[in-house]
């Protein structure tokens, strides 16, 4: 038998104390959320049952994006999967924005740039205002390129808005942007440590 509360037993007052007893003597176990790396690992398993190969990239978008369900989080490879097999092609991040955008919408953050530029900011000790400045100098441009690979990965935001959030920058800067972090989080293990930390601390 599983019982599940919100709270431990000793906590339950509603319930007399036999009842409160007999579940404290059981085993007690306390749930939390998923982890993004826990989200990854079942997106791989998932996969490799149903045989499909599906871009790393893909798998981190929804780990990322579909976080509260488990179950939601597996049925969204399923129907990708599904996709491609009825339609042909491969499974790419443009299909499941598309494929995917009512599911996702449901599961969108209160999230917003600002939010997360602060965050960036905050973390590497450089003025907000930084976010949406010309300034080039490594100490500032490398931590909006941070900012907006996290825009672009953890919002539903379009590549035009998040350039515009970012001092009215081209789409083409953010993809600049993403395309660095993604190149220097494989070749640097501090800076995805960094990147790792931020989006934790966003998502939580």
């Amino acid at each position: 038998m599983v019982i599940s509360a919100d709270k431990s037993p000793s906590d339950l007052e509603e319930i007399g104390g036999r009842l409160r007893s007999r579940l404290s003597s059981g085993l007690v176990a306390d749930l939390h959320p998923t982890t993004f790396e826990l989200r990854l690992g079942i997106l791989d398993a998932k996969a490799e049952n149903l045989g499909v190969k599906v871009p790393r990239k893909v798998k981190e978008f929804l780990a990322h994006r579909i976080t509260s369900n488990v179950r939601e989080l597996e049925g969204a490879l399923t129907r990708l999967t599904a996709n491609v097999q009825l339609v042909g092609g491969d499974i790419t991040l443009e299909l499941a924005h598309s494929l995917l955008h009512d599911l996702l919408k449901s599961h969108e953050r209160r999230l917003t740039i600002e939010a997360i530029q602060k965050q960036v900011a905050d973390h590497f000790q450089i003025r907000l205002s930084d976010m949406s400045s010309a300034r080039r100098a490594r100490t500032v441009a490398r931590p909006r390129q941070i900012a907006m690979y996290l825009a672009k990965q953890l919002t539903s935001r379009s590549l035009p808005e998040i350039g515009r959030a970012f001092g009215g920058r081209d789409h083409t800067t953010v993809i600049h942007a993403v395309r660095k972090v993604e190149e220097l989080m494989k070749a640097d293990v501090g800076f995805s440590e960094d990147v790792e930390l931020l989006t934790r601390m966003l998502e939580s």
